[in-house]
């Protein structure tokens, strides 16, 4: 069982790192590339909208991902994207990348080389990773301006699809703390974390929710 306090904490979390942008149409959508198909329909559906021309889908595989994707997280998204409706002749695909620097920097070349001129990009993610992947386009793309969009969905929903509570809660923790630290390390802008998500955050890392921690450099 999960105790209230922690799932109140998770909340804070989940609220925290979704960005909330009001979505406009933009140059190109770029999805990127995770476990989670959610991406690719949230992708498609937003194409259908008419809230990009053009989609790029990112990704190669993880270990995470090797079995459930084995022709790589960007090539299941197209087809998915494909089977949703959306022209293959509005897809590019980015294969290689395996971390969220890459899968902007390496979409940014691909769209270079393809002569695309891009000055917006809806940037599509798993819901607890708009803020971190917004930070990191930022950094890595600051002549763009970036709306982010995820599934809408709610913690308990998401929980729900996953069917780990305390693998979604580890995530969250996660995130929160590359938020915390990659800017130090160049890998993406600072954002303010505000102090109820800072001390959520820290309640959870106390409660052993860390599996998803990295090292911190010294």
């Amino acid at each position: 069982m999960t105790s209230r306090r922690v799932l109140a904490d998770a909340q804070l979390l989940w609220d925290f790192h979704q960005m909330h942008h009001e979505l406009r149409p933009c140059s190109v959508a770029i999805g990127l590339g995770s476990h989670d198909l959610g991406v690719a329909d949230t992708t498609a559906e937003l194409y259908r909208r008419g809230m990009a021309p053009l989609i790029v889908f990112t990704g190669a595989t993880s270990r995470t991902t090797q079995q459930l994707m084995p022709r790589g997280e960007a090539v299941h998204y197209r087809e998915r994207a494909v089977e949703l409706g959306v022209p293959a002749s509005a897809i590019l695909v980015e294969p290689n990348a395996r971390n969220t620097g890459e899968n902007i920097r390496f979409s940014r070349e691909l769209l270079e080389d393809a002569g695309v001129s891009v000055s917006s990009v809806l940037l599509v993610s798993k819901p607890y990773e708009e803020r971190r992947a917004y930070a990191t386009a930022c950094k890595l793309w600051p002549e763009v301006e970036f709306v982010s969009a995820s599934t809408p969905l709610s913690f308990e929903e998401y929980v729900a699809s996953i069917g780990d509570v305390r693998l979604v809660i580890d995530m969250l923790v996660g995130t929160l703390q590359r938020l915390l630290i990659y800017p130090r390390e160049g890998f993406m802008i600072s954002l303010p974390v505000p102090d109820d998500a800072a001390s959520a955050h820290e309640r959870l890392i106390r409660d052993g929710f860390t599996s998803r921690l990295v090292t911190e450099a010294t």
